[in-house]
């Protein structure tokens, strides 16, 4: 298996929460799993294919560019 990523926000395939990062007091939860031990940083681009409308697509929205995130910052903790 390679990498996945996971997050205790969203139900699996389900739709992600609007969020809006000025009235936020916390960051969503999420678990990066499956990288090569010499993994040193993630980059995470969360690109919407079927944006605006998923009955009639027109273009990919990309919704965030997230890069130079350190291996250990998404490092899954298991209860």
């Amino acid at each position: 298996m390679g990498l996945s990523i996971t997050s205790i926000a969203f139900a699996a395939n389900g739709a992600i929460p609007r969020f809006i990062p000025a009235k936020a007091t916390t960051s969503r939860a999420s678990c990066l799993d499956g990288a090569p031990a010499n993994t040193r940083s993630y980059v995470l681009i969360v690109d919407d294919p079927d944006a605006p409308d998923p009955a009639a697509p027109k273009m990919t929205w990309v919704h965030w560019v997230l890069y130079n995130i350190p291996a250990t910052a998404g490092a899954c903790r298991r209860p």
